[in-house]
């Protein structure tokens, strides 16, 4: 049984809507007994400014950030800087793609791949001889 995922940094042919700074999110990837869990730090993205396509098991994940800078106030000092995020994931065949979800809470999009039915782990019953 594998379940690689193997990062890729290719996104040349992905056509950017802005022109500040891309950002690849921080992510962090958990194995559960049922696939795994991937959680990616997007803050200032809002759940309907994120797309997750999956296309020939490249796993790809784009977010969107609107400016969130009150009107009639001069920035002084940044510390973070503005821009979107991307980032993509070439995906075994352990995972059923038709039972990925997604869900994004204060900042952070919690991905679940479950594995692929016949990817499941298996228990062999021995019986004495």
């Amino acid at each position: 049984m594998t379940t690689d995922i193997t990062r890729t940094d290719t996104h040349a042919a992905a056509e950017r809507k802005t022109r500040g700074r891309l950002y690849r999110p921080l992510t962090d990837i958990v194995e559960t007994a049922e696939g795994i869990s991937m959680m990616l730090e997007m803050p200032g993205v809002a759940p309907d400014s994120v797309e997750v396509t999956l296309d020939k098991r490249v796993l790809t994940i784009r977010g969107t950030v609107t400016c969130g800078r009150p009107e009639g106030f001069d920035l002084a000092h940044a510390e973070y800087g503005e821009g979107d995020y991307e980032r993509a994931f070439v995906l075994s065949e352990d995972f059923d793609p038709d039972r990925i979800t997604a869900e994004m809470r204060a900042g952070v999009l919690t991905l679940t791949l479950p594995r692929a039915e016949a990817a499941q782990p298996r228990k062999i019953a021995v019986q004495a001889a």
